[in-house]
């Protein structure tokens, strides 16, 4: 008689999950001591992967040591303290255990009555969030994966209500035949604000752009004027420079002509859990939608895009979704009601995490921290003589170092270093070496190290060229 098949892993759940988090905390603690950068050899050694699929099971034990020997090595630190690179955050330990405790949970958190458990977390956190930012009580949210996700559902539903007060169902009938919508978008608009436009079948170069002013604020002034049914997509946080627009402003004027105002706060909408920061943001309250992402500064791991909606029931009018084979619920808020998943993780809980291991004080303290290290970049480039392009109110610098070419090759020679790692952008027609300072783990010593070692690559590029 044959005996039935074993499953592929050998080693028991405790031994494989002990083993990484042996492995995961050995990572850790190594990112203060690597270059932020995976050196050349160790990307080169990713080769090994490209092999056919293995015909036979492979013990998982084996599996991990494969992954943590080939893929650890060719990572980038950026669940350490000096990357700088992109506006994302590390992940506090808080939030890397819940991710543990959650993966392991398993849920699909769609339907409230199949997992309550995750449900109610994810409802509490979005509470806990609508208190935090200030928005209306009647908000309603929910977890997607990011901010290109939470854009894109934040807009769904302003185009659900925009046509449906001209007489159209957009989730019944469809764009063909709608009444046209018009987009106001500002000159520096997020391209993934861009894309989520695209996806909705609003195009992507349908859209109307407002000019902007030198630090990339939407310019009141030239708002075009304001006819049928009309979303007007504002930003709090420029990529760049990190600016606000002017929200109160622009969102009156919209409002009066009876248009939805969209604000995408991917990392700009933390500001307002600090009270020295938040009338950075002042007015964003007055919008309709928001569109955030906590992976960017509340530092929970990836993915976790937030989109709100103040009017009750225009985000599960654009998101609902019934089968005879899924519960009803008995009235409880079901999450894939308000998403556009239905099998999705509980990607709430890593924000819960974050939320109640750093209270109120904690994340204002750290959003606090992380703007001063913005100040001090700003402070110590602009003192040996480098030009700080933007106002630096909240966590990004950009910095040229003279003509194009030279800053480019001092962007490679900051990368080759290792000390931290910054990236390159060109904003109104200058490059620049772009900082933005976002992680829990960067302390002033950290910020002292690399702006060193910035000063030091700048110094070296110039002395070659003389």
């Amino acid at each position: 008689m044959t005996s039935p098949a074993r499953p592929p892993s050998q080693a028991s759940h405790a031994e494989l999950l002990a083993d990484a988090a042996r492995r995961a905390v050995r990572y850790l603690d190594s990112l203060d001591r690597r270059p932020v950068a995976p050196p050349a050899d160790a990307v080169a050694r990713l080769a090994a992967l490209d092999v056919p699929m293995p015909a036979t099971s492979t013990d998982a034990a084996q599996v991990l040591a494969q992954l943590d020997g080939i893929v650890g090595p060719a990572t980038m630190a950026m669940a350490g303290p000096r990357f700088f690179g992109f506006v994302i955050g590390g992940a506090l330990p808080a939030t890397v255990a819940a991710n543990w405790l959650a993966t392991a949970w398993d849920q699909n958190a769609a339907l409230a009555t199949a997992t309550p458990g995750v449900s109610r977390v994810e409802a509490v956190a979005l509470t806990w969030l609508n208190s935090l930012f200030g928005l209306p009580p009647s908000t309603q949210g929910a977890f997607v994966t990011g901010a290109t996700m939470a854009n894109f559902t934040a807009l769904a539903a302003a185009r659900h209500d925009v046509l449906a007060r001209a007489g159209w169902s957009v989730e019944a009938d469809g764009l063909f035949g709608a009444p046209p919508i018009t987009v106001l978008v500002g000159e520096e608009a997020h391209p993934t604000l861009i894309k989520s436009l695209g996806l909705l079948g609003l195009g992507r170069k349908r859209v109307v752009r407002v000019p902007v002013d030198g630090q990339g604020r939407m310019r009141a002034d030239r708002l075009p004027r304001i006819a049928g049914p009309t979303i007007l997509c504002l930003q709090a946080g420029n990529l760049n420079t990190g600016a606000f627009d002017p929200l109160a402003g622009l969102c009156a004027a919209a409002h009066e002509e009876g248009a939805w105002c969209h604000v995408d706060g991917a990392f700009g909408l933390w500001a307002r859990a600090s009270e020295r920061l938040a009338p950075l943001a002042a007015g964003i309250e007055l919008a309709d939608s928001w569109a955030t992402d906590a992976h960017k500064w509340l530092n929970v791991p990836y993915d976790s895009g937030i989109a709100f909606v103040r009017k009750p029931g225009v985000l599960p009018a654009s998101m609902a979704i019934s089968a005879e084979y899924l519960p009803a619920g008995d009235g409880a808020r079901n999450p894939a009601d308000y998403t556009p998943e239905l099998s999705r993780r509980a990607r709430g809980v890593e924000v819960w995490a974050a939320l109640a291991s750093l209270g109120r004080s904690g994340l204002a303290e750290m959003l606090e921290r992380n703007c001063r290290g913005a100040r001090r970049f700003a402070t110590g480039l602009s003192a040996a003589g480098h030009e700080v392009l933007n106002e630096v109110a909240l966590n990004q610098v950009l910095v040229s170092f003279g003509e194009p070419a030279v800053t480019e090759r001092v962007v490679e020679a900051v990368q080759a270093d290792g000390t931290c790692w910054c990236g390159r952008t060109v904003w109104q027609g200058r490059t620049a070496l772009r900082i933005s300072v976002c992680s829990w783990a960067t302390t002033d010593d950290d910020v002292e190290k690399s702006l060193a070692a910035i000063l030091r690559a700048a110094e070296q590029v110039k002395s070659r060229a003389r």
